[in-house]
């Protein structure tokens, strides 16, 4: 039965996924740190009135976070262009290397 596993294990590369979810997760937290305490502060900076994820728009006794959106959208947008520039940057090494 402990063959059985191991080879399992082997097989379906479970270890290798397994090591590359916890290197992504700590990627995401160090990307994240970069957006949050470098990029937005610059952003806030920028933006008139400065807290702009507090807007709310209110309709009918019904308060909408517009900002929060708005700063989860940026913050999409950022990471993911972070991301891709990494991705951009290991891939091109990894193409010279093959060379």
């Amino acid at each position: 039965m402990l063959k059985e596993f191991v080879g399992f294990l082997k097989e379906y590369q479970v270890i290798g996924l397994a090591i590359a979810v916890i290197i992504g997760a700590k990627v995401n937290d160090l990307v994240k740190a970069v957006v949050d305490q470098l990029i937005m502060p610059v952003v806030g900076l920028v933006v008139p009135g400065g807290d702009w994820r507090a807007l709310t728009i209110n309709i009918a006794n019904t308060k909408f976070g517009v900002g929060i959106i708005l700063g989860a959208g940026l913050d999409f947008l950022i990471v993911a262009w972070l991301v891709f520039m990494f991705a951009k940057l290991v891939l091109k090494e990894e193409a010279v290397a093959k060379k």
